[in-house]
């Protein structure tokens, strides 16, 4: 973003929730607490995968990659969030304001491809069983999960730059607690219908065209399911999906929520709320949702655990 009166390229005020001040300390306490949780279980997925070899398969392989992605992602915002929450500094630099912008964004749309795949990963599962292996083949999952991450990372050097090339005519108050592309084309002095209606085309296809892709993997799933004979085969089989539908749910259920609503429709202090859930809370939830309704991953940490404390004794 250029400012059209030449003072160079100051920084920007990240207002967040300043106008709610008995709220700051409160949500500064949570979201550091959230923020640890989020640390320490993405990095234990992480590391589950990468030690325990009952884990090197594609399920685990996109998790180990979706967890990467919720600490990135999460690191990207909640640190600068803290820091304007626990002292009287609300500033953001150009620079912060630009790499915040372009790593949040990348990332939230890496994750919103990468949810589609694993939803592949559990149809073939589910409904090719006995193909499982050759189909997914570790050539086609560092594949799929590369055309995630760079999907990603393309479309948003094209929607970050354009949102970057806006000029500004000296108001540089951003009423929110991050740099999102929405509330910096609101800075703008100039008409933004083109922005807008780009930021409303990238939506559409990196939510509902993998949204749709996943109703259609999970409409085969649940026909192939209701198709088991023994009620225990499909309480097996559901199992094996409902960790990663529910996760689904709840991420994309907040970002349609917050991009493809009309914007006249919500409140600010709304959207703000909104945004910290799928911001703080989201990446915090995914961890415990794979680890608490999934036996693999339990029976990896304890056999983890016992042979780190076999080794020390």
């Amino acid at each position: 973003m250029r400012w059209t009166n030449g003072s160079g390229l100051p920084g920007f005020l990240l207002m967040g929730f300043s106008d709610r001040p008995q709220l700051e300390l409160v949500l500064f306490v949570v979201i550091l607490l959230l923020y640890l949780t989020t640390l320490v279980g993405n990095a234990s997925i992480i590391l589950m995968s990468l030690l325990d070899a009952k884990l090197r398969t594609p399920m685990y392989f996109f998790l180990s990659h979706l967890s990467f992605l919720d600490l990135c992602f999460t690191s990207s915002i909640v640190p600068q969030l803290l820091v304007n929450l626990g002292g009287a500094d609300n500033s953001i630099s150009y620079a912060g304001c630009v790499v915040q912008l372009y790593v949040s964004l990348a990332l939230g749309s890496t994750e919103c491809v990468l949810l589609a795949v694993m939803s592949y990963d559990r149809y073939v599962a589910v409904c090719r069983p006995l193909h499982y292996a050759a189909v997914m083949h570790p050539r086609l999952c560092h594949a799929l999960a590369s055309v995630a991450w760079l999907s990603g990372m393309a479309t948003t050097l094209v929607q970050s730059t354009l949102t970057l090339q806006l000029p500004l005519c000296g108001h540089r108050i951003v009423d929110h607690f991050f740099c999102e592309v929405p509330v910096l084309i609101k800075l703008a002095c100039v008409d933004t219908t083109f922005n807008e209606a780009e930021l409303f085309v990238a939506s559409v296809l990196f939510l509902l065209v993998p949204v749709s892709f996943i109703l259609g993997s999970y409409g085969l799933i649940a026909r192939a399911v209701l198709g088991i004979a023994s009620a225990a085969g499909r309480r097996k089989a559901f199992g094996t999906c409902s960790s990663h539908l529910l996760v689904v749910v709840i991420f994309y259920g907040t970002i349609i929520f917050m991009y493809l609503q009309p914007a006249k429709s919500r409140s600010k202090d709304q959207g703000k709320f909104v945004s910290l859930f799928y911001t703080v809370v989201t990446p915090v939830l995914n961890p415990l949702i794979y680890t608490l309704r999934n036996k693999e991953v339990k029976a990896a940490l304890k056999r983890i655990l016992g042979t780190a404390s076999w080794g020390a004794c």
